[in-house]
């Protein structure tokens, strides 16, 4: 029996479910052979952890427990099935997978979450919808924060996943780990779905709390695992990324858990240990010559983090990055980024003209940054009135609660200087 009460049982469950589900869901499609089966295991096993757990105990290892009652759950299912249906080859092959013995494979891809991300992102699938697959059954993210990573309606965005899912079963895409060559052609993808999990870790789109610390733990992790698998120099360029960004993390957020812009943060709490390594990793991989966006992004990153004071920081190398960046993966939201950066250069004025002209282009007007990026350039060049009309917009966009209050702090002390 286990002694916990009820409350402290519910929040463990809670905490496995989010640490431990989609690792195990990862390792359940590897047994089972099949997206659908695998979630229909994973639910069928937490429903007997809700009633065994209490019961019994928490196991030691829930994640291995999960996986356990999940194939024998999938056994059972396939076994009922067969009663009632024509009992087809790829039923009679997830069964025998799933009552195979688990076998401890091991090899370049010895990882089931990362094994999956690959095999996820298999170029049979269009790239924004294999993109959109891996975020939702292998990461766990809502569709709606995936939605709001592609600055797309929630709508679009789960069609694109049923498709997905759908092709996968017509043309008889493999749950199985690619072979050594054709690895190269998935990194990209792969690349970028870690890039996107550690976005929504390090700083959510939606919720009560700025950090999702578990996502973006697990985006560094699968990052050490690619840059260990293929050492190429945009998997160092990401992990770089990463680790400059986390390096910050417990500044940017105060005791109340609001947010605190990048020059207020007491940089004395930056991590040094992660800022060193990020940026010998940045600078292996510029050498390299063969940089992308991710290693353009860790070296924008790195200036950033070498600045001892936010008024040191060298703005003019950050434009100077950010046009490269530009030139290389053009997006309205690297546009926005450069926008701020030349008015830190430049002045509040030549930004403005910038956030303006991406503003009336429409592609950002959804994009609750924009207006707070505009508002805030308003706000330095004394025109209250505009200030105040784009610190509204932003906060009406918003869907994270401590940028909401961000944001409705500065929409007061607006108020404060004007009374």
């Amino acid at each position: 029996m286990d002694d916990a009460s009820p409350t402290d049982l519910r929040q463990r469950f809670e905490a496995i479910y989010r640490n431990e589900g989609r690792s195990a869901f990862a390792t359940l499609v590897r047994h089972l052979g099949d997206l659908d089966r695998a979630e229909e295991a994973l639910h069928d096993a937490f429903r007997s952890a809700l009633e065994q757990w209490p019961r019994d105990g928490v196991p030691d290892n829930p994640a291995a427990w999960l996986v356990a009652a999940g194939r024998h759950k999938a056994i059972d299912r396939h076994r009922r099935e067969r009663r009632f249906t024509a009992w087809d080859e790829a039923a009679a092959a997830a069964e025998a997978l799933a009552a195979a013995p688990a076998a401890s494979e091991r090899g370049v891809l010895d990882d089931d979450r990362l094994r999956l991300l690959f095999t996820c992102c298999h170029p049979g699938l269009a790239e924004e919808a294999r993109i959109a697959l891996t975020l939702r059954e292998v990461c766990g993210l809502t569709t709606e924060e995936i939605a709001r990573a592609f600055l797309v309606p929630a709508p679009t965005l789960a069609q694109r996943i049923v498709r997905a899912k759908a092709k996968i079963r017509a043309a008889g895409i493999p749950f199985a780990v690619p072979e050594p060559s054709e690895l190269a052609e998935r990194l990209a993808s792969v690349l970028r779905v870690v890039y996107l999990v550690f976005n929504e870790g390090y700083s959510a789109t939606s919720g009560s709390s700025l950090l999702r610390l578990d996502l973006a733990d697990e985006a560094i992790r699968l990052g050490r695992l690619l840059l260990e698998l293929a050492p190429e120099p945009e998997a160092m360029g990401l992990l770089a990324l990463m680790l400059l960004h986390q390096s910050r993390r417990s500044a940017r957020v105060d005791a109340h858990g609001d947010l605190v812009p990048l020059e207020q943060q007491d940089r004395a709490r930056w991590d040094r240990g992660r800022i060193a390594e990020g940026c010998a990793l940045a600078l292996r991989a510029l050498a390299l010559r063969r940089f992308g966006p991710y290693c353009l992004q860790a070296a924008i990153a790195a200036v950033h983090a070498e600045a001892a004071t936010a008024a040191a920081t060298d703005w003019a190398q950050i434009v100077g990055l950010y046009d490269a960046l530009q030139q290389l993966e053009p997006s309205p939201v690297i546009a926005l980024n450069r926008a701020v950066a030349v008015a830190m250069r430049d002045g509040p004025a030549a930004g403005l003209l910038l956030v303006d002209a991406l503003l009336a282009a429409g592609r950002l007007e959804h994009y609750h940054l924009a207006h707070a990026a505009r508002a805030d350039l308003c706000r330095r060049l004394g025109r209250t009135a505009d200030a105040a009309a784009a610190y509204r917009r932003a906060a009406a966009l918003a869907q994270q609660e401590p940028e909401r209050r961000f944001l409705a702090r500065r929409l007061a002390e607006l108020d404060g200087a004007a009374g």
